[in-house]
């Protein structure tokens, strides 16, 4: 008896915790029984908050979804502006979920890749219209992120250009979209087919990381800016030769006249020096001319004697020796 009873305690237990599951916090679950989603008395689907709830073991299973913010980086993706030139725009997106039984059967189950694949097709489509009216200023200038906010909006709405000219993005959110209403009959509030909210998605915020210019058109202009930064450097060159020569011609003009003006005032000193020289002279001779003689000859004989090797030819009666002969006469001279 007890055996039974331990294994009826034990079959309690199991089922017991097979039929609980949690639901995490930033997360909302979503039961399926026997594959298809579990609905209210409305048929939408039940939606469980974060907490502990009950299933039915082996028939119902559960299906968690995400609750938070979610990012989407885009690749920097090439977009053409209102003066037809080309920009390199680099983005993200936040988005939530805002009504999961929406999303769980528009999206195949919850497939955050199937949603992001929608949400990445139209972010793409709405950004390029709204750089399509905009130029490369106003584009670059936004400091108020109006272009963001009308992308954004245009996400959660959808617009009248949206129904006006559908493009691949927004036939394939319709066709999530009807999924859902077929799968609701009909019951779902009725939303526009060409916005986010048919995905039960909503997007937070969007926001443009970098614009860059294409490689070609950055290789181009960096090429034009080099070549008109060489002809300036060529110009600044041109001129400092230029300006190097002025200064140059004029240094050499004052080099030279001041080389002429103290060649003309030396040679007028050394005028002034030999006419004051040639005035002692005559001073001196004047007043004793045989004296002068003497002097005159004595450095005749210095200069005349000052090397051993030098040989003279005179006559021996020449009058160069007259002071030689006679010394005599100058020394008894009062």
């Amino acid at each position: 008896m007890r055996k039974p009873f331990l294994l009826i305690i034990a079959l309690l237990v199991i089922a017991l915790y097979a039929s609980l599951f949690v639901v995490q916090e930033g997360q909302r679950g979503i039961v399926l029984r026997f594959g298809k989603v579990l609905r209210d008395s409305d048929s939408k689907p039940l939606v469980y908050t974060p907490g502990l709830h009950l299933k039915i073991p082996l028939i119902e299973t559960v299906k968690t979804l995400d609750a938070r913010i979610q990012t989407m980086d885009n690749q920097a993706d090439r977009f053409v502006t209102s003066e037809k030139k080309d920009l390199m725009v680099d983005s993200y997106v936040k988005w939530r979920i805002s009504d999961f039984s929406r999303y769980y059967l528009a999206t195949g189950g919850g497939n955050v890749s199937q949603a992001e694949v929608l949400l990445r097709r139209k972010f793409s489509d709405r950004l390029r219209s709204e750089i399509g009216r905009l130029n490369v200023k106003d584009i670059v200038t936004d400091s108020r992120g109006k272009l963001t906010s009308d992308v954004r909006s245009a996400l959660n709405t959808g617009t009248a250009d949206d129904d006006a000219m559908t493009t691949d993005a927004d036939d394939a959110i319709a066709v999530a979209a009807a999924r859902v209403e077929r799968e609701t009959q009909g019951k779902q509030t009725a939303l526009n087919s060409n916005s986010m909210a048919a995905l039960g998605i909503e997007v937070i915020d969007v926001q443009i990381k970098q614009i860059n210019l294409p490689t070609e058109v950055s290789e181009a202009i960096y090429l034009r800016m080099r070549a008109e930064r060489e002809a300036v450097a060529r110009r600044h060159r041109s001129q400092g030769k230029e300006e190097a020569e002025k200064l140059r011609a004029i240094a050499d003009y004052e080099v030279t006249r001041t080389l002429a003006a103290a060649e003309r005032q030396a040679r007028i000193t050394r005028g002034e020096g030999d006419a004051e020289a040639a005035r002692l002279f005559a001073e001196a001779f004047s007043k004793d001319p045989e004296f002068y003689a003497f002097i005159r000859s004595l450095r005749a004989y210095e200069q005349s004697f000052s090397s051993n090797n030098d040989v003279m030819v005179l006559s021996p009666d020449s009058d160069f020796f007259r002071f030689m002969k006679s010394p005599e006469k100058f020394a008894k001279r009062p």
